[in-house]
């Protein structure tokens, strides 16, 4: 099993969703107003004056093969909206309760 967290800018909310639900990803947990910059070239996402937008993000588990796919998805919503960002990470999940 994996755990993949996503960090995306509010903008791609809608389109995160959609991607969970086509992907028929049902157990997830959703974090809004998330801050920080992208480690690369992203910009300050810290809903001030000064970077007035901001991040959110979702974690969900994933058996091993339905990774792959998630990960392709989340790479076609980057390419297509390179300026707003999103990034996934993909952890082991040792045990669960």
């Amino acid at each position: 099993m994996k755990a993949i967290f996503v960090v995306f800018n509010q903008a791609n909310t809608e389109r995160i969703q959609y991607m969970l639900d086509r992907l028929e990803i049902r157990g997830y947990t959703f974090w809004e107003n998330v801050q920080g910059r992208g480690s690369i070239d992203g910009e300050p996402r810290q809903g001030t004056h000064t970077w007035p937008e901001m991040n959110s993000a979702v974690i969900t588990m994933v058996e091993d093969d339905r990774v792959a796919d998630f990960l392709q998805s989340v790479r076609k919503l980057d390419i297509r909206n390179k300026e707003i960002g999103v990034r996934a990470f993909v952890w082991n999940i040792e045990q669960t309760v």
